[in-house]
């Protein structure tokens, strides 16, 4: 008897879109290496899940580098039009589809203003793609996260090394050629936890969702792209810490709450948060990611990845809600159907 009900099987091709990511880092090396020549400043670029999927690269550089690193939202970044833009700057923009109009005309301006732009999107044909220097693609319209963050996380990794940054950069490298098996191991051992929340969780008028540090993109995408946009469910997303510094007094005995939790340096956050919300709610879970064996990846390592993990888990996690609710990830009410 199938103990998950109407939840659509996992991609068969994970591994191979994920092991066809991780293949391209010869040709990531050589573009990190002609873009990090004189490299000033970088800035990373996107909207909703795309600005999400830059969520590890960002803690990575501020941990890692000396070079100034901004991660903005599109349209932001285009209102701005940030003044240490320009001969020097790389400019990392991501957009599935490749017809986000405000990522679009990032890139555009980007390279009108003497920036290096590196794309990262669906396949060669979209719209983005024309407008970068560089771009790199994964061809799946299924497995996304995982082969985007991967390629992501393989080029920061390759302009930090080209900037001098100290990293354990062979580690990084079997971290990520780790990822396809791993993760794909990691949604068969997570199947029942996910369950568990999405049964727990799925009727519920609000859910808060915490996350911190690398982890932020994960649990802000759950929380907006997940149960927002696709369940059309009241959620929002608090960092763990700013979580205890005012909204933690909407916490009462039935508030629900979910956690996402890995094994970087933030880890202490989520920590003690968790602490004060067992102690004074019944409803709170936790995604954690040393819950999950990742056979291959370097204990040194599993900070790096988690992020990574979080947001697959994250994903299969809405697969379950929708199995549960009925309401399919595809539905929508404005989005790609009206002005706005």
């Amino acid at each position: 008897m199938n103990p998950y009900p109407n939840l659509v099987p996992t991609d068969v091709d994970f591994r191979r879109i994920t092991e066809a990511a991780v293949a391209q880092r010869e040709r990531i090396g050589q573009v990190a290496k002609a873009a990090a020549g004189g490299m000033r400043n970088l800035f990373l670029i996107g909207c909703g899940g795309s600005l999400n999927d830059f969520s590890a690269a960002l803690y990575q550089c501020d941990r890692s580098s000396g070079v100034p690193t901004f991660c903005l939202n599109s349209e932001e970044f285009n209102c701005r039009r940030p003044a240490l833009l320009g001969p020097g700057s790389v400019v990392l923009v991501a957009s599935h589809n490749g017809t986000t109009g405000e990522t679009i005309e990032a890139a555009r301006w980007s390279r009108s203003a003497g920036a290096r732009v590196i794309g990262f999107t669906k396949d060669e044909t979209t719209k983005l793609a024309v407008q970068c220097d560089e771009v790199f693609t994964y061809h799946s319209d299924r497995t996304i996260l995982a082969p985007k963050q991967v390629l992501i996380g393989l080029m920061v990794t390759a302009l930090l090394k080209e900037a001098g940054a100290k990293l354990d950069f062979a580690a990084v490298e079997q971290a990520f050629a780790a990822v396809p098996a791993a993760f794909e191991q990691a949604v068969q051992e997570a199947e029942a936890n996910l369950h568990e929340i999405a049964v727990a969780f799925a009727a519920e008028p609000m859910t808060y969702v915490l996350s911190a540090g690398p982890n932020q993109g994960a649990g802000y995408g759950f929380a907006m792209c997940y149960l927002m946009e696709m369940q059309w469910k009241n959620a929002a997303w608090f960092n763990a810490n700013e979580f205890l510094h005012g909204a933690f007094e909407i916490v009462q005995d039935e508030t629900v709450v979910l956690l996402f939790k890995g094994e970087d340096e933030t880890r202490p956050v989520i920590d003690r948060v968790e602490e004060f919300l067992n102690k004074n709610t019944q409803r709170c879970r936790v995604i954690d990611s040393k819950d999950y064996s990742l056979p291959g990846v370097p204990v040194s390592m599993r900070g790096c990845i988690s992020p990574l993990l979080l947001s697959t888990l994250s994903k299969r996690l809405a697969e379950h809600y929708q199995a549960v609710t009925g309401h399919s990830l595809s539905d929508r009410r404005f989005m790609f159907k009206t002005t706005y």
